[in-house]
């Protein structure tokens, strides 16, 4: 039997001031190691900044096999051509950005550190849920802490992926590969790392591959 696969899903920096400079650092860095989803991150920004990250990115990810999520902006997201969105509780009803999207895409849900928010999103038709924050960020203001055993009883009873979230690095990507997290989603701990963002995504699916062979 294969073990579950965990694999990294990067996030964007807040802020991309030059456009140009970023896409040329993503492309080596998604060249750099196993990247599933790039997800555009950009809260508060103009529709038309959304606009021009979104048509500066998408195909550098897309022509490297990693599908683009846009937050918040089923709209945005379906009009960009993107491959999904990612709605929070306070965004777009899960059932509007699905009948915005159409069906074949994705559409991940935030679920705080509540089972029970996942199950609707779940039921609702959900692609994945988001638990966090695993630990403490500066990417944004988390209200709740998750905590891996979250992740494992999830993975026990649940066949809809799962995304941790929340102050993840290649330091802490090891625990919560091996408590069940199919996705770890990672912004500072990729773009801030000491060595470069390269070396950071080298660093996160090294760690990943061990976490995923200690669920054996």
């Amino acid at each position: 039997m294969s073990l579950p696969l965990c694999r990294l899903y990067l996030i964007t920096p807040p802020r991309l001031d030059d456009l140009a400079t970023f896409g040329r650092t993503l492309a080596h860095t998604l060249d750099a190691g196993d990247v599933a989803a790039l997800q555009i991150r950009l809260k508060d920004a103009p529709d038309e900044v959304i606009a021009a990250a979104v048509d500066a990115l998408l195909p550098i990810a897309q022509a490297r096999d990693v599908a683009v999520i846009l937050n918040d902006r089923p709209d945005l997201a379906a009009r960009q051509g993107c491959d999904g969105v990612h709605v929070g509780q306070d965004d777009a009803p899960l059932a509007q950005a699905r009948k915005i999207m159409g069906p074949d895409a994705m559409i991940g849900v935030t679920c705080h550190d509540s089972l029970h928010l996942a199950m609707e999103a779940a039921e609702g038709g959900a692609d994945y849920v988001a638990f966090g924050a695993f630990f403490p960020t500066t990417t944004k203001d988390a209200t709740t802490h998750a905590e891996p055993a979250l992740l494992t009883g999830w993975q026990a009873d649940m066949i809809i992926p799962c995304v941790a979230i929340g102050g993840i690095t290649a330091a802490t990507a090891r625990g919560l590969a091996a408590a069940g997290a199919d996705f770890l989603a990672v912004s500072a701990g990729v773009w801030s790392h000491a060595d470069g963002p390269e070396a950071a995504v080298k660093a996160i699916n090294a760690e990943i591959a061990a976490g995923v062979a200690e669920r054996a």
